[in-house]
């Protein structure tokens, strides 16, 4: 066990990463050699062999989000992770060398785009036996805000109807097949060609986006999860039952949300008037909306690593890239285009 920053036998003090030097439209990110991390008590040192990309990954260097996320630049970028434990902290329990786990760092002011990350113990989970670390490495952020989303806020059961847009995405995937293991039953928007897709994912309501308007043509669904920008949540108002629940991933952010993050009294009040709208047409419609942020939970990832272990539900990868072209892959998911994760692999 070690909690100083010594590198483990056989491994330098430093280490390549993906970092952000400068928020902006055009962001400075570019590869850097920085210290390996140091170790806290309750923390684990791992190797990094793959990290799985979200949309989120893209919107922090641009400053999207800058008031809620503290990074201290240059901040390694990347959540998604999975690895093999190197190193363990003194009061770590439950994880020891050698052990294979998958983990979110997503605000913890760490990134996973690097050969080495610090992992606190309380948001990692065991790899799933039958997934390699690239599969494993997709999991974490959709897993968890699928989790949180429709078990924790949305509350769903057997026979309700949920309203999953843009099923062929990362999230969209995960959540399709998380819903139909909950038992209710799932509508969704995609492209032509990815119709086949959603539906062997288990969807049951499927609308081509380039020939229908969703509001035109689904009713009474008892849950909205909110995964696309634009006016895609106001319009699934007129989708919902009354007494039912939008739980959006997308914002507007709201004055809960200010209150959770125990942030300033000024940014309670923006994100209140963000959320005005919303909130006056879903109460006139008589359905509840409020707006998720994920958080990272070991215990919460270990029930979704046993789903996976039964083959509940699958991994839905698009494309791997290496770890020499991060970069690339961040700007290949920006395009909006992937077919469920894209996944870096770090390590072969």
């Amino acid at each position: 066990m070690t909690d100083l920053n010594v590198a483990p036998e056989g491994i330098e003090n430093n280490m390549k990463a993906l970092t952000l030097r400068r928020y902006g439209k055009s962001p400075d990110i570019g590869f850097a050699d920085v210290p390996l991390p140091a170790i806290k008590p309750n923390e684990l040192l791992v190797r990094v062999h793959a990290a799985g990309l979200n949309p989120i990954d893209n919107m922090i260097p641009k400053g999207t989000f800058k008031p809620i996320l503290k990074f201290r630049l240059p901040a390694t970028l990347g959540s998604d992770i999975a690895g093999v434990v190197t190193e363990v902290g003194s009061r770590v329990t439950r994880f020891k060398p050698g052990d294979a786990i998958f983990a979110s760092l997503f605000d913890l002011d760490r990134g996973s785009l690097a050969e080495f990350a610090a992992v606190p113990e309380s948001v990692a989970a065991l790899k799933p036996a039958n997934l390699d670390f690239v599969q494993a490495a997709s999991i974490p952020m959709v897993g968890l805000t699928s989790w949180q989303a429709l078990k924790n806020r949305a509350d769903i059961r057997a026979g309700q109807k949920v309203f999953i847009p843009a099923g062929a995405g990362g999230i969209g995937t995960f959540a399709i097949q998380l819903a139909r293991h909950f038992g209710a039953r799932v509508g969704t928007t995609t492209s032509t060609d990815n119709v086949p897709l959603v539906t062997r994912l288990g969807a049951d309501e499927v609308v081509d986006y380039r020939k229908q308007e969703f509001e035109q043509v689904l009713r009474g669904y008892d849950v909205v999860l909110g995964t696309l920008r634009g006016d895609v949540v106001e319009k699934s108002i007129d989708i919902l039952k009354p007494g039912g629940k939008i739980v959006s991933l997308v914002g507007p952010l709201d004055a809960a949300f200010a209150r959770l993050r125990r942030l300033n009294v000024f940014l309670a009040f923006v994100f209140g008037m963000m959320s005005r709208k919303i909130m006056r047409l879903a109460e006139k419609r008589e359905v509840n909306y409020s707006f998720l942020f994920v958080h990272p939970d070991g215990d919460q990832l270990a029930e979704i690593g046993k789903l996976l272990e039964s083959e509940c539900i699958r991994p839905v990868i698009d494309k791997v890239f290496p770890f020499e072209k991060a970069k690339e892959a961040l700007e290949y998911l920006d395009q909006g285009r992937a077919k469920g994760k894209v996944v870096v692999q770090v390590r072969e």
